[in-house]
């Protein structure tokens, strides 16, 4: 069992790319950390570098105690479950799960007790003599993982290992690889773009973006309380709805668009520095969930032009429009941008309220989980 520490670690590739710029991260012993974000953002790139697959160009990276700069991947007591299965065709799945103790010429008698715990942990001891062609695609990816305990490894590394599933083994797989990462208590780290993958797994989570960490916490911090705007934007699924909003006196009111929001004084007591921008511009963020139904008796609200309503048994997304301008981030769609710039959103409501498109909607503003952020650092406003 081990740590895995980064200190500062960059890699820079010889044609001057800088695919990861200074990352600090640790990672505790036993701890599922999640690496996510958008292609290309060098999540991959920092997992190579822990299994010793890519050089660092600089800083530091600790397994244990042990600098492993110089390390050879082979010696980092390290394992890795790939993308794809790399699982042996011609050897039974008994076979594949016990191929690393066979190099490492361990004793048949420990081979077969090590394969019998494994797949007693993985569920496969009734398929130990099929072949991988004979099984689906969950168990392949189970004895790819079996095959990386019976090393019995310091640290787990797994790359988008379910991202070639399909969505409903995707989401039972997910659950599966928890419950085992817990019972093993290794350290482990996870590389994936799929946002909800990350916030069901993770212990703790790292969103990455131009090979820097924006912010990495519990997947339920990451949530309520985004560092900035990319990860507000990321994070969370339909996205959060981001406004230019104008800031009233003493940070008591907000002007979006033709609509204005009463804030109450604990919000504006909650976030002393929004004071600072009263009869400035600022972003707000708001989840489709804090935009339910208004009824009577709500005093923030918002209306929009209803545009779609998508029925989902147990809810509807109501997308709206309204005459403020939305803000959007880089990953998001040249077609959907053209939506968020004349205003679109979506809110979250009930089955119960009927809502129609063409209709106009009222919806009720919780502004206690208004988000706040500065419109030109795109930080987020606290104290």
């Amino acid at each position: 069992m081990a740590t895995v520490s980064l200190e500062h670690v960059t890699k820079v590739y010889a044609n001057g790319f800088e695919a990861v710029r200074g990352i600090d991260l640790d990672i505790a012993d036993g701890e599922f950390m999640v690496l996510v974000g958008p292609s290309g953002c060098g999540k991959t790139t920092v997992l190579r570098m822990i299994a010793g697959l890519e050089d660092i160009s600089d800083g530091t990276l600790r397994i244990g105690e042990r600098v492993v700069n110089e390390v050879s991947s082979k010696d980092r007591d390290i394992a890795m479950v790939f993308q794809n299965y790399a699982l042996y065709p011609h050897m039974t799945v008994g076979e594949n799960i016990g191929l690393p103790l066979k190099l490492r010429k361990r004793p048949k008698g420990e081979i077969r007790a090590k394969v019998s715990e494994a797949a007693q942990i993985l569920g496969l001891t009734e398929w130990l003599d099929r072949r991988p062609g004979q099984l689906s695609g969950g168990q392949r990816q189970r004895v790819a993982m079996g095959r990386a305990i019976v090393r019995e490894p310091a640290v787990f590394l797994m790359d988008e290992p379910l991202s070639n599933l399909d969505a409903q083994l995707r989401v039972q797989m997910r659950a599966e690889v928890s419950r085992i990462q817990k019972r093993l208590a290794v350290a482990t780290v996870y590389v994936t773009h799929d946002q909800i993958e990350a916030m069901t797994m993770g212990s703790r989570v790292a969103v990455m973006r131009n090979g820097s960490v924006q912010q990495c916490d519990a997947p339920q911090a990451l949530y309520d309380r985004p560092a900035n705007l990319f990860v507000a934007a990321f994070i969370g699924s339909p996205s959060m709805n981001l406004y230019e909003a104008a800031v009233g006196e003493q940070a008591r009111s907000l002007r979006l668009g033709g609509q204005e929001i009463i804030v109450p004084d604990q919000v504006a007591l909650a976030r002393p520095a929004l004071a600072s921008y009263s009869s400035k511009k600022v972003v707000i963020g708001l989840r489709p969930e804090h935009l339910p139904a208004a009824g009577p008796a709500d005093r923030s609200v918002i209306e929009g032009d209803v545009d779609l309503v998508e029925a989902l048994g147990n809810e509807q997304l109501v997308h709206f429009s309204i005459d403020a301008q939305r803000i959007t981030t880089e990953f998001v769609s040249e077609e959907k941008e053209q939506l968020m710039t004349r205003g679109a959103g979506v809110a979250r409501v009930d089955t119960r309220t009927p809502m129609k498109p063409g209709e106009r909607g009222r919806f009720a503003v919780d502004v206690e989980r208004i988000q706040f952020f500065d419109a030109e650092t795109a930080q987020a406003i606290w104290s």
